[in-house]
């Protein structure tokens, strides 16, 4: 097996090369991929740019002749995955290491997060002390910021690769002693007005023989689900906190994408789904709110966070959305409502408790939810211990029954 670098080595081919050599130092292979595009290699590599463009499905000399450089580094991310993804699967890889600005780091974190969750993946960049979203997404990249610029070697970016390098080393060939038990895996979405109901339906799941995975609901963590249910890491779903679709259907800045709640429908992966948190939309401090909502019911949750409540209206379309993906669910699924409220600021006597707005929201899902799909009320809020339990026993209940309980 070997660590995968990948590069634009008609421009950075001085540093590659000390990657390179500083692994190989230590008794590992290395498979240099060359994913420039301007110019030549300025050493030869195990998988030439022209292999790259060719498995992105055009040509180098194409992509040279239109000179269009987000073209250029689409197609070289998409060819680097489809590269390192066969690497994988053959057995070859290792961990990836990539080294750059925003191109290579768009190239190779797009190669990246093609791999799955536990393969190493570092990328040394200038680009790592800033918003590091686009490039990470929903996956275990670990990003490392490269201070200065990745142009030439100096006593700072010696060090600097010579430290990624290391940790690449370390990552790809030492085993790890984390024992793994063969439990049923299952994942659980949480809010911190949540909380309370996430820890009590994981202990009981833990409890009888579950292991839990638990994703915060922040727009990534409903992303990272998605995959990890698609990957087949996740046998069962407690969806309890579905806040991202609130964020998704009125803007704010927590959002999932329009696929979330997709992965375990489309699989079959049994799930139990609730209303946590869709009470409220996310945004950063106040006075980055959008002009557009003022008048509107805030509460501040800290300097960083403010949190908008969502009308009746919003509600109801989120009981709609909530319904529609559940009924296209090809495994056991059942939807569950916490009357009391949907989370710890939603009762009464806190800022967004607002029952027409809750109701709202559960008569749209009762209007729209199809008999296929269970579903189960209680006239609890949603951090109560018994809808807790609820919860986990239903979900219990149809792992057993479709072979992937305990």
């Amino acid at each position: 097996m070997a660590i995968v670098l990948v590069g634009t080595l008609d421009t950075k081919g001085e540093e590659f090369a000390f990657a390179r050599d500083v692994i190989e130092a230590q008794g590992v292979d290395v498979h240099v991929i060359d994913v420039g595009v301007l110019d030549d290699a300025e050493f030869e590599p195990d998988t030439t740019a022209t292999e790259v463009a060719e498995a992105a499905g055009t040509t180098l000399d194409v992509l040279r002749e239109e000179s269009d450089r987000g073209e250029a580094m689409t197609a070289m991310g998409e060819g680097a995955a489809a590269v390192v993804t066969d690497l994988f699967e053959s057995g070859e890889l290792a961990g990836v290491l990539g080294l750059g600005g925003s191109g290579n780091t768009s190239i190779a974190t797009r190669a990246m997060r093609a791999l799955p969750v536990g393969v190493p993946k570092l990328m040394v960049s200038t680009m790592a002390s800033g918003d590091t979203e686009p490039y990470v997404g929903s996956t275990d990249i670990a990003m490392m910021y490269s201070v200065a610029d990745i142009e030439g070697l100096n006593q700072l970016s010696r060090q600097v690769i010579s430290n990624a390098a290391l940790a690449m080393v370390g990552m790809g060939t030492t085993e790890s002693d984390v024992t793994v038990e063969d439990r049923p895996t299952v994942g659980i979405t949480m809010f911190g007005v949540t909380t309370p109901c996430v820890q009590a339906a994981r202990e009981h799941l833990e409890e009888w023989g579950y292991e839990t995975i638990v994703f915060h609901a922040t727009g990534t963590g409903g992303q990272a689900m998605e995959r990890l249910i698609r990957e087949g890491i996740i046998d069962g779903v407690l969806d309890i906190t579905t806040t991202e679709w609130a964020d998704e259907l009125v803007g704010g800045v927590l959002n999932a994408g329009p696929e979330r709640l997709d992965a375990a429908t489309q699989t079959g992966v049994p799930q139990v789904v609730s209303t946590g948190a869709l009470d409220m939309v996310n945004f950063g401090p106040r006075d980055s709110v959008p002009d557009e909502f003022e008048g509107r019911q805030f509460h501040v949750h800290n300097p960083q966070v403010t949190l908008m409540r969502t009308t009746p209206e919003e509600c109801a379309e989120l009981g709609e959305i909530l319904a529609t993906k559940l009924n296209a669910a090809t495994g056991p699924a059942a939807v569950a409502l916490p009357l009391g409220g949907v989370s710890v600021l939603d009762v009464e006597g806190e800022d967004f408790y607002d029952p027409e707005a809750d109701t709202a929201l559960f008569d749209a899902i009762h209007k729209h939810i199809d008999p296929a799909v269970e579903l189960f009320e209680m006239e609890a809020p949603i951090n109560d211990e018994a809808f807790a339990r609820a919860l986990a026993e239903k979900l219990d209940e149809y792992m057993r029954a479709a072979g992937v309980g305990p």
